[in-house]
């Protein structure tokens, strides 16, 4: 249970507890005079009206106990009786400060007051009990649910946390907590919370806690236990956040043997299910680990020598919970990877991949990854071996699929480009209607909701006919010749469908990827122009 809840709990507790009735009754039942009690309330929570003038106190009082504590300390220090009272009262201040995630708009003012460092320098406090109290206190300032609507104080905050090494303290408390003491354990979770809190208010921490700290060392440490527990779920999450956005990140990890551990983490559900709805949680986690490892290609190259080709096709053939997310990773080590690709078919990934492509999808174990999802994840794999396999026995077992059993895989092909056709066109025909009412949209947002709505898989499933086509097999060309005509298509609708992929083909990748990339739709625009 992370602050907010707790908070939330109190608070709720607290009026559950208020009396909701009037005070006859109440002296009547028990003899207790409600509104002394009222009173008594109203003065015990006057502490509580947050202003610039009750900061100035909480900061004040915290500064004395605080230097209270480092006196003791220093006068002495092989007598912990000495200062333990200090102790105990810096504890009581850190506690204090908590109040001041309900008035985040002071959070500019607690800044100025210079009060950071001190509370931060508390996070290698040579007492773990005082560390861990900072990082509670962090993560109840940090909280989501208190900046949700507060950015800007948010903002001043963070940054100021930032300059005075908040990474850095956080994660050096973090690696000397122990994992046998349970106030130590929750101390983890809240420290991960924190480092959470913050991304959220300023993206660019995911990368500067990765390379100022030790922290994705301890992560890949703590997902290398094969136990699970909810500290190694929620590092798991944190890794998943660290890793989305950031190129830097994913090929930090790759360099610390990333790929392997990832693979090595969720090969333990290979032929098992998780054993519960966190456990199931994590390992969702974990494979969005590694799809976003699998962007850099160096990372695709250690997936190739780890073989986890290898293990996603055994975890796809066990049919378990992680079939899905088996497809996935496999379609993001495949894509512009032609070494994958091959791996694939030298390894029967063909005879896998192609019932799932029918659509024999155990949609029972995969709950979270609806069958349309997987569909085209597996449109977009097919389309990635056409792409990287491009010669040789591969390239005729690839064909032959497409062949066997009377040209059903060009059926099934067919069926897929009818039905995200349609829905493309019913979405044109919805933004055409917009633009009537005279709402304004232009035309790479009207793309980018098209791409929503499917074009993408259509675009792709049109760049597999491409290479069909182009095989100049002449049966395989009468087939999609035979069920264009029944669609009453023409092989130029495929065309117009390959010529808006093409002219929409961005340089993200550099100028001489993007004309490599159209050169090759060209081909098959200009193969099916030119046939009759």
């Amino acid at each position: 249970m992370d602050a907010s809840d707790n908070r939330n709990h109190h608070i709720t507790k607290r009026k559950r507890d208020n009396y909701d009735g009037d005070d006859t009754s109440a002296v009547a039942n028990g003899g207790v005079d409600f509104s002394l009690l009222e009173e008594i309330e109203k003065s015990h929570n006057s502490i509580e009206a947050l202003d610039l003038k009750t900061l100035k106190k909480l900061v004040l009082s915290f500064e004395r106990r605080l230097k209270d504590n480092i006196a003791a300390r220093l006068k002495y220090p092989d007598q912990p009786e000495k200062f333990a009272d200090s102790e105990v009262e810096l504890h009581e201040e850190i506690e204090k400060l908590k109040i001041l995630a309900g008035a985040p708009e002071l959070y500019p003012d607690l800044v100025n007051l210079n009060v950071i460092p001190s509370i931060l320098d508390l996070l290698v406090h040579d007492n773990t009990d005082i560390a861990i109290d900072v990082v509670g206190l962090l993560q109840d300032l940090t909280d989501e649910d208190v900046l949700d609507e507060n950015d800007e104080f948010g903002v001043v905050l963070v940054d100021c946390l930032i300059e005075n090494n908040v990474l850095e303290s956080l994660v050096q408390n973090l690696l000397r907590l122990s994992e046998s003491d349970a106030d130590e354990v929750a101390a983890v979770y809240s420290t991960l919370s924190t480092i959470e809190n913050l991304i959220e208010v300023k993206p660019a921490v995911a990368e500067m806690v990765c390379e100022r700290t030790k922290l994705l060392r301890w992560i890949v440490g703590k997902i290398k236990v094969r136990e699970f527990d909810s500290n190694k779920q929620y590092a798991s999450e944190i890794l998943a956040i660290l890793l989305q956005s950031s190129a830097a990140n994913q090929k930090r990890l790759g360099q610390m043997n990333g790929v392997d551990v990832v693979l090595q983490a969720v090969a333990m559900y290979k032929s098992r299910d998780p054993r519960s709805l966190d456990e199931e949680e994590m390992v969702e986690n974990l494979f969005d680990c590694l799809c976003c490892l699998l962007m850099p290609v160096e990372n695709k190259e250690k997936f190739l020598k780890a073989e986890g080709v290898e293990l996603m096709i055994i975890i796809m053939n066990q049919k378990k919970l992680c079939y899905g997310s088996a497809i996935r990773a496999l379609d993001f080590a495949m894509t512009n990877y032609p070494a994958a690709c091959e791996r694939f078919v030298d390894v029967m990934g063909l005879k896998t991949a192609f019932p799932a492509f029918m659509g024999k999808i155990p949609t029972s174990k995969n709950k979270k990854r609806s069958k349309e999802e997987l569909e085209e994840r597996l449109i977009s794999l097919v389309a990635s071996l056409f792409g990287g396999v491009l010669k040789g026995s591969r390239r005729e077992r690839l064909l032959s699929k497409f062949v066997e059993n009377e040209f059903e895989k060009i059926d099934r092909l067919m069926e897929l480009y009818m039905r995200y056709s349609n829905r493309v066109k019913e979405e044109s025909e919805r933004l055409d209607d917009i633009e009537l009412d005279d709402l304004e949209m232009d035309e790479d947002e009207k793309y980018n909701r098209k791409l929503e709505s499917g074009l993408y898989s259509l675009q792709l499933i049109a760049v597999i006919l491409g290479h069909l086509w182009t095989s100049e097999h002449p049966r395989i060309r009468a087939r999609i010749e035979l069920l264009l005509k029944q669609q009453k298509l023409t092989k130029n609708d495929v065309k117009n469908v390959l010529q808006e992929y093409h002219d929409n083909i961005g340089d993200l990748d550099g100028p001489d990827e993007k004309e490599k990339a159209q050169a090759k739709i060209q081909k098959f625009i200009t193969a099916f122009a030119d046939s009759r």
